[in-house]
Order: structure tokens, then C-alpha cells, then sequence
């Protein structure tokens, strides 16, 4: 028979995953949604990635509590400069997409 501490132990182990799997497709959700918003824009995604900033708990429209994620990106115009971004996230609701100001190449 198992013990309580190996019993909680494992769950402890099952949430650390769970948390991990769940962070991971946010992710990727992440990184498809700043895809998607620089093509729409005529940018270009560096790096091919997102990086997490911050992490925080909200409630969604419902009232139900979620975790809100900020996470930073950089991209370019032209290839030569790198500008920065970020977007927000509260469960996999997308809250927010900003990006600083960025010179528009001339053609």
C-alpha cells in the first residue's frame, strides 16, 4: 500500500505536468497567433519564438479564474532592425497584441 507522502508525492508530480503540457500548447497557440499577426501586418517574426515575461491569475468574462500570460516576441520590417512585441493572454482567450513603433520600409 502506498504512503500519504508518496500519494502526494505523485500528485504533486501529475499538477507539475499537467501545468507544464498546458503552458507548452499556450505556447504554441502563442506563437501561431504572432505568426499569423505579422503576415497580416507584413512583418517578420525573428527568432521564430516567444518568450514568457509574466504570469499572473485573472478571472475570464465568466468569472472563472484563469492564467493570464504575457509573453514578448521581436520582429522586423526589413530584416536589418529588430523591434519588439508582446501579447497577452488570459486561459487561451488573446487579450492583447502590441508591438513599439516600427519604421515602414519604402518600396
Amino acid at each position: 500500500m502506498l504512503s500519504l507522502s508518496v500519494v502526494i508525492l505523485l500528485a504533486i508530480a501529475a499538477f507539475v505536468f499537467a501545468f507544464w503540457w498546458h503552458s507548452d500548447k499556450i505556447k504554441r497557440m502563442t506563437v501561431a497567433y504572432v505568426r499569423r499577426y505579422c503576415r497580416h501586418h507584413g512583418l517578420q517574426l525573428l527568432d521564430q519564438t516567444t518568450v514568457l515575461r509574466k504570469i499572473w491569475l485573472g478571472r475570464d468574462e465568466d468569472g472563472f479564474l484563469q492564467i493570464g500570460r504575457r509573453y514578448q516576441f521581436e520582429f522586423s520590417t526589413t530584416g536589418e532592425q529588430r523591434y519588439s512585441g508582446g501579447i497577452s493572454l488570459l486561459g487561451t482567450k488573446l487579450l492583447s497584441v502590441e508591438t513599439e513603433a516600427y519604421a515602414i520600409p519604402s518600396d
